[in-house]
């Protein structure tokens, strides 16, 4: 049986980034459609990063650490719109500024996006959404950059390195 994000209407656009249409979020994946989605990097007071381990049931890269929240931008919606919903959803961060960084692009065989970055400052409590987050831990930059958390996932560690170089 189908998850309900797997009947989500995500945006997909051309290899310019620009709105071609839309389709199911089930068949973006299973035919690599590119698609835009947000990166939320939230920060505590000292630096570190919130990095989520992802559940063993999301549709790409199960299981793995997320250095940023974030998820696949909705037919008809910004990505402003998205990446507050998906803080709020995902973490529960409401009424908390999205500073926008910078745009990336991500291409592999799994998946084809481009990226909104945004940053927000918040220490916590997060309510996790136990679909999508198994749980979160603060990291330093550092930590990250060793490799001491593995298996990543990719495109968030795409954005995590020009984070660090625009930072």
């Amino acid at each position: 049986m189908a998850s309900p994000a797997s009947d989500e209407i995500v945006l997909v656009v051309d290899g310019s980034n620009r709105p071609v249409g839309a389709a199911r979020r089930h068949r973006m994946r299973t035919e690599n459609l590119p698609h835009r989605a947000t990166y939320i990097f939230v920060l505590d007071a000292d630096g570190r990063i919130l990095v989520q381990r992802r559940t063993d049931t999301k549709d790409l890269f199960p299981g793995y650490y997320d250095l940023a929240a974030g998820g696949v931008v909705a037919a008809g919606e910004s990505y402003e719109e998205c990446a507050l919903r998906e803080a709020e959803e995902e973490l529960g961060i409401r009424d908390t500024p999205l500073a926008p960084r910078f745009d990336i692009h991500y291409a592999d065989d799994r998946t084809r996006c481009f990226g909104r970055i945004f940053v927000c400052r918040h220490d916590g409590p997060f309510v996790l959404q136990e679909e999508e987050v198994a749980a979160v831990a603060f990291h330093s930059p550092d930590e990250i950059a060793r490799g001491e958390l593995a298996p990543v996932t990719p495109d968030s560690m795409v954005a995590f390195r020009r984070l660090c170089q625009t930072a």
